[in-house]
C-alpha cells in the first residue's frame, strides 16, 4: 500500500471514530442528564407526540406500568437483574419505583452510588427513557444511607414554619435527581384527624386542613425549584380512617360537607401549586361512591368526576400500589382486572401490580377488544411521555456518578434537617422540677467484660420501647444520652420480652434519679398484627409494652419523662404521665433533638399539630428557653 493510500485510510478510520463518538454523545442512553427546572418546551412536545405515533399497542400499554426496583449492586447475570431487564423488553414498562430490600422489620438501605449505577444500567437497557419514582417521605435517607436525614411530616407541622417544608422539598429533590430519581410520591396531603389511624399518623403534616395545605404547597415549591416531580396523596383523603389499606378496605365515612371542608382542601392547594400527579387511595368513600365493590382507585365518580372535572386536575393520576390487599381482595379471582378497572376509572399510571403478567395481558386485551378506546390509551401515554420530556429525559437520561459527592449530603443540608427536628420538639406536660436533666460525669471504673446490664452509676435509666429490639430505634438516642450522662442504664424492650424484663427494669427505676421512657411507635404500612377481630395494624403500644410503661409511671411518674419518638397520641393511654415530649419521628435527627431538649441545650417552642384526646388540644405546647451550658455539650454526631 502506498504512503498516500495509507494516509487516506488512516484519515478515514479517524473520521469514523469521530463519527461514532459524536453518535454516542447524541445517544440519550449514553448522555448524562443535568437536572434543571421542570419545563416542557416545543422540542419536548414534538418528541412526545412523534414517539406516541411510533409506539405499538403493546408498547403503549407497557408505558402505563411502574414496577419495583430495589437499590443494590447486581451482577449482570444475577437473576434479579435479568428479571428487571426482561420486564423492560417483554412488557415495555415505562417506569420503576426505587425502593430497598427488607429483612422482617428492617430496611436494608444501600448507598447512593449503588442506586445510581443500577438506575443508569436500566436506563441504558430501555428503548424509551424510564421514569424513576420513589417514596422519599422523609427524604432520600428513607431509602438510602449517606443522605440528608429529615424527620416525619408531622414534625414540620409542629415546627410551624413553611421555610422548613420548602427546604425539605428542595434538598430532597436535589439529592434524588443526583441519583437518577425524578418523581417523589410526596407530599402527603392527608389530614390526620383520626388518632387511631394506623398507617398515616406522623406521615401527615397534621389535622388542620389549612396548615396541611400550606405545608403541601411549600414542599411542592421547594421540589420544583430543584427539578423534582411531586405527588399529592392519598386522594380523596386517608387521614380519617382506622384501617390500613395495605391489609383491608379502609372507609372514609364523612359526608360531602365534611370532605369539602377537611379532606379536599390540601389537594386543592396542591393542584393550585402545580403538583404533577395525584395518587388515589384504595379507600371506600360511601358519600362519593355507593358501590361497595369499588374503592376510590376504581371509581369513575371519584377519579374522573371529582378529581379531574370538579377539582380541575389535568396532570397524571397514579394509583396507590395495586398489590395492596384493599384492592386485590376485590379481584381475587382475576387479579389482572384491577389494572383495567383502575384505568377505566381515570388513572393514568398503574403502579406495582400484584401480578405484572396478568395485569399487562388484561390491559392489552381490554384495548384490543375496544373496552378501552385507542384515544383513551393515547391520552394517558401522551401525558407520561410529556412528563418525561419535561425533565429532559428525551435528550439525556443518565445520572452523573462523578457529581454525587458534590450534590448529596451537603453540610448545609444536614444542618437543615437537624434544625427542623430541633424546632419540632414539643413539650406538652412538665409537672415538677425534673426537666431539664442534669448532666453527669458518671462513676469511675469500667464495666466488667460482656456485662450486659450495668448498675445505675449516673442515676439515669433509659427504657427504649420499640416493635423489635433488633431495629435501630433508640441506638442514636442511647449514644446521645451516654455522652451527657455516662454510665446510664439502658434497657431495650419489645412486646416479646417486656414481661420477662419487668422486674429488673422496675428495680432500676425505683433506685434511679431520673427515668427516660422513649416510645418508638411508628406508622408502618402493611404491618400485620393478629388482633381480636383478625389481622389488623396499629400505632399504639402493644399490650405487654404498655403494661410495663404503666408500671414505671405508677412507681416513678414524678421522675419519668416520656418521649414520643413517633406517634404523639400514645399519651392518651397514659393519663398519669407528668413529663411528656413529642419528637414526632424516629429519625436520627429527632433522636439528637430529643436528647438536646431534655438536657436543656435547645429552646423548646414546638406546637402540637394534632389533638390528643383527653390530653392536649392542637396548638398546645409549653415554651422553654435553653439553659446555660453545663460544660461540654458532648454532642454526638449521628451518621446520616
Amino acid at each position: 500500500m502506498s504512503a498516500r493510500r495509507s494516509i487516506v485510510f488512516l484519515v478515514a478510520i479517524l473520521l469514523m471514530c469521530a463519527a461514532l463518538a459524536v453518535a454516542k454523545e447524541k445517544d440519550p442512553k449514553r448522555r448524562v442528564l443535568t437536572p434543571a427546572t421542570i419545563h416542557l418546551d416545543n422540542d419536548g412536545e414534538k418528541w412526545a407526540k412523534k414517539t406516541l405515533e411510533k409506539l405499538s399497542t403493546e408498547e403503549k400499554v407497557g408505558q402505563l406500568f411502574m414496577i419495583w426496583v430495589r437499590a443494590q449492586f447486581l451482577n449482570v447475570e444475577d437473576p434479579i437483574y435479568l428479571q428487571l431487564i426482561d420486564s423492560i423488553h417483554k412488557y415495555h414498562v415505562g417506569a420503576f419505583a426505587m425502593t430497598v430490600n427488607v429483612d422482617g422489620p428492617m430496611l436494608l438501605r444501600s448507598q447512593p452510588y449503588e442506586a445510581a449505577a443500577l438506575l443508569n444500567r436500566l436506563q441504558q437497557e430501555s428503548k424509551l427513557p424510564l421514569m424513576i419514582a420513589a417514596d422519599f417521605e422523609r427524604g432520600v435517607s428513607m431509602r438510602l444511607q449517606g443522605t440528608t436525614v429529615f424527620p416525619h411530616a408531622m414534625a414540620f407541622g409542629a415546627a410551624g414554619d413553611l421555610k422548613y417544608a420548602e427546604a425539605f422539598g428542595r434538598i430532597t429533590a436535589g439529592e434524588a435527581r443526583a441519583i437518577g430519581v425524578h418523581w417523589n410520591f410526596f407530599p402527603d396531603a392527608d389530614v390526620n384527624s383520626n388518632p387511631a389511624n394506623p398507617v398515616i399518623n406522623t406521615r401527615s403534616f397534621g389535622e388542620d386542613p389549612k396548615q396541611v395545605g400550606d405545608l403541601v404547597a411549600a414542599y411542592i415549591r421547594g421540589a420544583h425549584s430543584a427539578g423534582m416531580l411531586t405527588t399529592a396523596k392519598h386522594f380523596p383523603g386517608h387521614g380519617d380512617t382506622g384501617t390500613d389499606s395495605h391489609l383491608g378496605v379502609a372507609q372514609v365515612t364523612g359526608d360531602l360537607a365534611r370532605l369539602n371542608s377537611v379532606e379536599l382542601p390540601p389537594f386543592r392547594s396542591a393542584i393550585q401549586s402545580g403538583v404533577e400527579s395525584v395518587m388515589v387511595a384504595h379507600v371506600s368513600v360511601p358519600a362519593l361512591e355507593p358501590d361497595a365493590n369499588r374503592v376510590a382507585t376504581t371509581s369513575p365518580a371519584i377519579v374522573t368526576n371529582l378529581l379531574k372535572k370538579e377539582l380541575g386536575f389535568n396532570g397524571i393520576v397514579v394509583t396507590d400500589a395495586l398489590d395492596m390487599a384493599a384492592l386485590t381482595r376485590l379481584y381475587a379471582n382475576d387479579v389482572g382486572r384491577a389494572a383495567v378497572e383502575a384505568f377505566k376509572a381515570g388513572n393514568d399510571w398503574l403502579i406495582i401490580p400484584a401480578d405484572m403478567d396478568a395485569s399487562y395481558r388484561s390491559m392489552l386485551a381490554a384495548v384490543k377488544s375496544g373496552e378501552i378506546s385507542p384515544a383513551r390509551l393515547d391520552e394517558s401515554v401522551l401525558k407520561i411521555l410529556k412528563a418525561k420530556a419535561s425533565l429532559g429525559l428525551h435528550k439525556a437520561r443518565l445520572a452523573d456518578l462523578d457529581n454525587l459527592p458534590q450534590r448529596v449530603a451537603k453540610p448545609q443540608s444536614l444542618a437543615e434537617g437537624q434544625s427542623v427536628a430541633d424546632a419540632a420538639i414539643t413539650l406538652l406536660r412538665d409537672n415538677g422540677p425534673l426537666l431539664p436533666l442534669a448532666k453527669s460525669a458518671g462513676t469511675s471504673g469500667p464495666a466488667l467484660p460482656y456485662q450486659s446490664i450495668e448498675e445505675v452509676r449516673s442515676g439515669k435509666v433509659l427504657v427504649i420501647f420499640s416493635d423489635d429490639v433488633r431495629m435501630d430505634s433508640g441506638r442514636v438516642f442511647e449514644r446521645q444520652l451516654q455522652a451527657r450522662a455516662p454510665g446510664s442504664t439502658v434497657f431495650y424492650v419489645d412486646p416479646r420480652i417486656a414481661t420477662a424484663m419487668t422486674d429488673e427494669i422496675l428495680k432500676s427505676v425505683e433506685s434511679a434519679q431520673a427515668v427516660v421512657a422513649a416510645v418508638y411507635a411508628i406508622p408502618v404500612a402493611g404491618r400485620a398484627i393478629q388482633g381480636k377481630t383478625g389481622v389488623t395494624n396499629t400505632v399504639s403500644l402493644a399490650e405487654e409494652s404498655a403494661a410495663l410503661l404503666q408500671k414505671i409511671l405508677d412507681r416513678a411518674s414524678a421522675k419519668t419523662v416520656v418521649l414520643a419518638m413517633g406517634n404523639p397520641y400514645v399519651a392518651q393511654d397514659f393519663p398519669s404521665v407528668q413529663h411528656y415530649i413529642c419528637a414526632f419521628s424516629n429519625a436520627s435527627v429527632s433522636e439528637i433533638s430529643a436528647a438536646k431538649a431534655i438536657f436543656g441545650e435547645i429552646a423548646i417552642h414546638g406546637k402540637l399539630p394534632v389533638t390528643i384526646p383527653n390530653f392536649a388540644q392542637r396548638g398546645t405546647g409549653l415554651d422553654r428557653a435553653a439553659i446555660a451550658s453545663q460544660g461540654d455539650s458532648h454532642h454526638v454526631q449521628a451518621s446520616h
